[in-house]
């Protein structure tokens, strides 16, 4: 379909809460298939989230299967409609980035293990349990869904936040 824009931060849209989606239609097909063009062109993205594009369905889609850090340990291209987290294990501090944030990363602590619940592009109903760095950028993605950027997650913005090489 197309490769959209990604919104930067401080854009208000990016702290928007999502709307669920209601009925699986052409529309969210294609905003599917624009989250999954928008993800593969960046190169290096493991998730995009619906509001990152300037829409506001709760969807996102998320593939670790490329990274060093998640190519061992995935559910490869995970397209998820109204996702919800049910249970959530452990705690594991972790670098993170945004494409909307383009130039910090920041550290963050997250669940280790999580099981999220959703619908898939065909409209299936799944339940999935992910662990490692898939499970920490699923919740990353989640969370653009209500609003929330890393940088609302870190435990100090003084000593949490790192400017990218070359940012």
């Amino acid at each position: 379909m197309a490769i959209r824009e990604i919104l930067l931060y401080p854009d208000v849209r990016l702290k928007t809460k999502c709307e669920p989606v209601a009925i699986l239609d052409a529309g969210v097909d294609a905003l599917i298939q624009d989250l999954i063009d928008t993800m593969v062109a960046a190169g290096h993205s493991v998730g995009v989230a619906a509001p990152q594009i300037g829409d506001t369905r709760r969807v996102v889609v998320v593939d670790v299967a490329k990274s060093k850090l998640g190519r061992d340990n995935n559910h490869g291209l995970l397209t998820l409609v109204n996702p919800e987290i049910m249970s959530r294990e452990g705690k594991k501090v972790l670098r993170e980035g945004c494409m909307s944030v383009p130039d910090y990363t920041g550290n963050v602590v997250r669940a280790e293990e999580i099981v999220v619940q959703f619908t898939d592009r065909d409209g299936s109903e799944r339940v999935v349990r992910s662990s490692g760095f898939e499970a920490v950028a699923i919740q990353h993605e989640l969370d653009h869904l209500d609003g929330l950027l890393f940088l609302d997650r870190v435990s100090n913005l003084k000593t949490d936040i790192f400017r990218r090489k070359g940012g």
